[in-house]
């Protein structure tokens, strides 16, 4: 069977004070089926390069949108790459199916507590309401939207904690790296965690 290729877009403008993400970053297998790409790192003044995004994404199947919950939403760099490399014609429209049957999700952090997020909760919404503008995004552009995959509390975590969540994101990387994925089955649960946590019982 052969690999599926995946695309990190990491996007944290303050990447150097973040505990938890250095610890998802640093456990990302060694692999040349996965790439990790660094849109603050590689466009500090904002300056997206449409055509190698798109040449990039040509290339991979899954697709991780990889961001802390930033105001209920992205960081602003990733939301101009959203603006800019999803073009019409090429991602979307009549013409528009470059990435068409490709896979998408959301690696989320939040400092605040999973259960701050409901309708009873200090933050009103859940993740996945919060993250509607990105799946219907997704869905105009005809990929598969699977449910985010999202670390909680991030602010109260200590080295077990990262050292939990590294463990979680690694293992999940090579299991889509290896394994064919079951978009019906796996959007039946409310986080992509979820899937895999029973996937492993």
């Amino acid at each position: 069977m052969s690999k599926n290729k995946i695309l990190i877009l990491f996007s944290h403008p303050l990447y150097e004070k973040s505990n938890a993400n250095k610890a998802l970053v640093e456990n990302i297998p060694f692999s040349q089926h996965i790439t990790f790409h660094d849109l603050y790192e590689e466009y500090p003044n904002f300056d997206i390069d449409v055509l190698r995004e798109q040449e990039i994404l040509s290339q991979h199947d899954i697709i991780i949108w990889h961001h802390p919950m930033y105001w209920y939403s992205c960081p602003p760099l990733m939301k101009q790459w959203i603006d800019m490399v999803l073009e019409h014609g090429w991602a979307y429209g009549k013409k528009g199916n470059a990435l068409k049957g490709k896979i998408i999700f959301q690696l989320i952090t939040t400092g605040g507590n999973k259960e701050n997020y409901c309708e009873t909760g200090s933050d009103r919404f859940t993740i996945p309401d919060l993250l509607e503008p990105f799946s219907q995004t997704s869905k105009v552009c005809n990929m598969d939207y699977l449910p985010p995959l999202v670390f909680h509390g991030t602010h109260n975590m200590n080295q077990d904690d990262y050292d939990r969540i590294g463990l979680v994101y690694r293992n999940l990387l090579n299991y889509m790296e290896n394994n064919d994925l079951d978009t019906n089955e796996i959007s039946q649960s409310h986080y992509l965690n979820d899937w895999f946590a029973l996937k492993n019982s």
